[in-house]
């Protein structure tokens, strides 16, 4: 029986497409001033590029990002992440704090509180780091309980017991555990043998949370659906209509068993493997030549303590985050006449990816993804494999995470910052009745 959560894997490389954009195409991008002006007849003036026949070409094979020692790495600046020293100190802390003697929590998600605006806004390079504290929510009793740990007293600050609706973010033993309670339901081998198949025939994943009606309502439920694995690993496309399972993650119990579709056929195996093979057929086109984007003095960004990104006249924090994926601070630009520096963006991280399915078919109504929220946009990252996701010069961040036990783990390669001259004008000015206007075209 194999259990997957690649419906819940998500590659970050597009959460970075909306920062190059905003780069590319902002008017304070050196990169526009790379044409100069029209000459009197309108024309584009050509600036040549400097001569590179001294700089060696880069390296034709990638190479792998260096490995970082995350047990040694320190703080550097208010807004970064915990490290793997704070994480661990954390888990001692609630180890030994009264509420959770006897059992210790599930730790659903576990981050920096970060200081105050005023405080971060004041911070310079150079001054002592504001005091750090760390941010938890844990599952205990099915209550939900926000801590706040002070880290330089070593003491919980403050603690609450959520009274609201709803329940913090599921941990991927949370989403295991549910699958492992539903394939192992006596009634699963009945319905599977109906259709041909047997369980360690299955794929079964738990796709979103949720409760519908009053029967469901004050539990944490997943509802869980199976896929036929049998000749291809797009298993997505042999799913096995009108079965589903819905499951009291808490209680690890199957509360409801329901199967409409015994007389729906899975879809056949044929021409559903995504994956490329060296005897596949070619595609009917005509070959296309390679395309390549050198950089032979290296990229022109700098990043320092790990999270610091200075581009031109552009300076901003980045750091991986369990839930929001990425996140991305103190965004500032220069002017690039005065030189003064101008606030862009405090703070600014993808809320939610929410994907709701709207069918009322029995086994669609509850699919409603909200990535983010429920999974954590970070913590179901995949790794980003160098020259296929990200192009030669480019600089990676590992995620550090926490995984319901309280124990840190590492999510490598999960951002990748580059960049990117797609060659696109940007900006376009023509006169056509005036000649001295001229033609202005900036890339």
């Amino acid at each position: 029986m194999e259990i997957s959560s690649s419906a819940l894997r998500l590659p970050f490389l597009f959460l970075l497409v909306p920062l190059l954009l905003f780069f590319l195409l902002s008017p304070w991008n050196p990169l526009h001033n790379l044409s100069g002006g029209g000459d009197s007849a309108g024309r584009r003036t050509q600036f040549p590029p400097k001569s590179l026949t001294s700089i060696s070409p880069p390296p034709a094979e990638p190479r792998s990002p260096p490995r970082r020692d995350h047990n040694s790495a320190t703080a550097r600046n208010p807004l970064d992440p915990l490290t793997v020293g704070e994480i661990h100190r954390v888990r001692s802390i609630l180890s030994s704090y009264q509420p959770f003697l006897h059992h210790f929590p599930s730790i659903q998600s576990m981050s920096l509180d970060e200081p105050d605006k005023s405080r971060v806004l004041g911070w310079k390079s150079g001054d002592p780091i504001p005091p750090r504290k760390a941010f938890v929510i844990a599952l205990l009793d099915n209550q939900s309980h926000l801590l706040t740990i002070d880290l330089d007293s070593g003491r919980v600050e403050t603690h609450e017991i959520s009274s609201g609706s709803g329940y913090p973010m599921l941990t991927m033993e949370d989403v295991v555990a549910a699958v492992q309670t539903a394939v192992s339901y006596p009634e699963l081998e009945a319905s599977a043998a109906a259709r041909g198949l047997s369980v360690a025939n299955l794929s079964c994943i738990s796709p979103s949370p949720g409760w519908f009606g009053p029967d469901e309502e004050g539990k944490r439920i997943l509802k869980v659906l199976c896929f036929s694995k049998q000749g291809t690993p797009n298993f997505y496309m042999r799913p096995l209509e009108g079965l589903v399972m819905t499951v009291d993650v808490d209680r690890r119990e199957v509360l409801q068993f329901s199967d409409t579709g015994k007389g729906i056929p899975i879809p056949g195996r044929a021409n559903t493997d995504y994956r490329f093979r060296p005897g596949n057929k070619p595609p009917e086109m005509e070959r296309i030549n390679p395309i390549s984007m050198e950089q032979p003095r290296g990229p022109s960004f700098t990043v320092t303590d790990g999270h610091l990104v200075k581009w031109a006249n552009w300076e901003f924090h980045l750091k991986p985050d369990q839930r929001a994926g990425l996140v991305v601070s103190r965004v500032v630009v220069r002017d690039s006449e005065t030189g003064a520096a101008r606030s862009v963006m405090y703070k600014g991280f993808p809320s939610e990816l929410f994907v709701p399915y709207m069918d009322a078919d029995e086994g669609w109504y509850f699919k409603s993804y909200m990535d983010a929220g429920e999974f954590g946009l970070g913590a179901t990252a995949m790794p980003l494999v160098p020259l296929n996701d990200c192009p030669r010069n480019a600089y990676y961040m590992d995620g550090i995470f926490v995984s319901a036990d309280g124990q840190p783990f590492v999510q490598s390669n999960m951002i990748c910052l580059f960049e990117r001259y797609a060659g696109d004008a940007a900006w376009r000015h023509s006169e056509l009745t005036v000649s001295s206007g001229g033609q202005e075209v900036r890339n």
